[in-house]
């Protein structure tokens, strides 16, 4: 490795920890094309070496005082709003989006922390006096040891928090394996972490590939893991930590539809389409990639979105104005642009072609907005999920025509009506197989007190991620059954017990 370009190394016991491999992966700038550091990539003995100090953080973590590690998730939550803008430059550095919408993923990932904050009372049990003569009966919840998280690249900050936050406040200790594309900033939240005063071995970090991945669901010590991926990988995490006596919640893919009916604002409803489907590049898995036109809505709005594509400001996120910045690696920007070639042979229209955009000249992994017009169930643009700026365009006479193609979709993860018929989007929320629901709001992801996930092959797993949900999935169920008699009323009864 070349001394003159940085080493993203591991966080282990509360310090960074250098590579026990020769592995390295390059993390590149996506605005310039240039390789910015390199990441260790760990081996399975360095990743067993981080769930061993998790281990042995557990019994002194999860006999501290709910207060206290409220206290600990409060000061973190300080730490992390004081240095929100150097985060977000440090997500834009490697992952390629804009500064505003890093600073904004980072405002949604404290919210998550905030949420943390009120574990005492998130964890308060039930009690019920005199259940049968002189016996109650209460229920608490306990944590479960060492947890895992697996994250994407599109979020380094905010779904890693969606995760730890609750973990942590719950009394586990937490391993996590960052993407390799965008690793830095795991560091620095490691470091924040041990400046909230969070002790040695609670939160981890192990950089790597799939040897630390598997390494991860094959560990006897850890007891949950939780992943946010594509759905091929997604199940392939499910049955396999299963398969190895582990709780999971995998968040698979997505292909999120937004269903524009004829009475809609068509401004309003271009100007959702465009943001929805271009922000980031299109690299979110609540991203509007396909809008499901209905009748007369079609080419006004078709129109409209055209329109505003041609308006948006693509460059380096770091470049004051600019909306929307490049993709994420060179392979997956060229895997983007084949998808618009194939759509175009498979018989649909390209409104707006991103291959032809002038910053496409530029070095970095820039491609500008891409519509798809005639798109339909079958073609590949449709099917698969892009995770790039292509929005694509399905035309419906109906309603109904509209809720089938929806519903038939194997992905299950968001979904937007725009409408002014309030009985409409009633009958919509009624009717839709899809986890987040959004009406005249293009993109519903949950605050931090409700829940995240879809639904179909967008999760694999019981429990959604975060909210309540995610401190029942950090957590499990113990229901204790107390009496404190009067020694003289004890006699032997081998009838089952029964509620007198």
């Amino acid at each position: 490795m070349s001394p003159a370009v940085a080493a993203i190394s591991h966080w282990i016991a509360g310090r960074a920890v250098t590579s026990d491999s020769e592995r390295y992966g390059d993390v590149f700038n996506p605005a310039t094309g240039e390789v910015r550091a390199r990441v260790a990539l760990a081996s399975s003995s360095q990743v067993d070496g981080a769930i061993e100090a998790a281990r042995r953080a557990v019994p002194e973590w999860r006999a501290a005082p709910l207060s206290r590690r409220s206290e600990i998730m409060f000061k973190l939550r300080e730490l992390v709003d004081a240095n929100r803008r150097h985060i977000a430059e440090m997500i834009v550095l490697e992952h390629g989006k804009t500064l505003a919408d890093a600073l904004g993923e980072v405002a949604r990932g404290l919210e998550n922390i905030e949420f943390a904050c009120g574990i005492p009372q998130l964890l308060k049990g039930e009690y019920s006096e005199q259940s049968s003569r002189g016996i109650d009966v209460y229920q608490i919840r306990q944590p479960l040891g060492v947890v895992a998280g697996i994250t994407p690249f599109n979020f380094p900050v905010m779904v890693p928090a969606w995760m730890f936050a609750n973990a942590i406040a719950c009394g586990n200790t937490f391993v996590l394996k960052p993407s390799e594309r965008d690793p830095s900033v795991s560091i620095f939240l490691a470091e924040l972490m041990q400046k909230a005063g969070i002790p040695d071995g609670v939160f981890n970090v192990v950089q790597g590939d799939k040897t630390a991945v598997d390494r991860l669901l094959e560990h006897p010590d850890v007891q949950a893991v939780s992943f946010v991926g594509s759905t091929p990988v997604a199940k392939r995490i499910y049955e396999t930590a299963t398969r190895n006596g582990k709780r999971v919640q995998a968040l698979g893919g997505a292909k999120n539809h937004m269903l524009v009916l004829p009475d809609a604002d068509i401004a309003m409803a271009a100007d959702a389409a465009v943001s929805a489907a271009y922000g980031s590049a299109g690299e979110r898995c609540m991203a509007i990639s396909v809008v499901v036109a209905v009748g007369a809505a079609a080419d006004p709005l078709i129109e409209a979105i055209r329109e505003r594509t041609h308006k948006i400001k693509i460059g380096p996120g770091m470049e004051d104005g600019n909306e929307m910045g490049p993709l994420i690696t060179r392979e997956h920007r060229n895997r983007v642009a084949t998808y618009v070639a194939q759509a175009a042979a498979e018989g649909a229209s390209v409104a707006v072609d991103g291959r032809d955009h002038a910053i496409c000249g530029r070095n970095g992994f820039f491609l500008g907005a891409t519509l798809l017009d005639g798109v339909r169930p079958g073609m590949r643009c449709y099917d698969d999920e892009i995770f790039g700026p292509v929005l694509s365009v399905v035309r419906a006479d109906t309603y109904e025509e509209g809720m089938h193609i929806i519903n038939g979709n194997p992905y299950g993860n968001g979904v937007a009506i725009f409408t002014r018929d309030g009985g409409a989007a009633r009958q919509f929320q009624f009717d839709v197989e899809v986890g987040l629901v959004g009406i005249n709001v293009p993109i519903p992801v949950p605050v931090a007190y409700y829940s995240f996930g879809g639904w179909k092959a967008s999760l694999f797993g019981d429990l959604h991620m975060y909210g309540p949900e995610g401190v029942q999935f950090f957590t499990r169920a113990k229901v204790v059954t107390s009496r404190w008699p009067d020694p003289s009323t004890s006699k032997v009864d081998l009838g089952f017990p029964q509620v007198r």
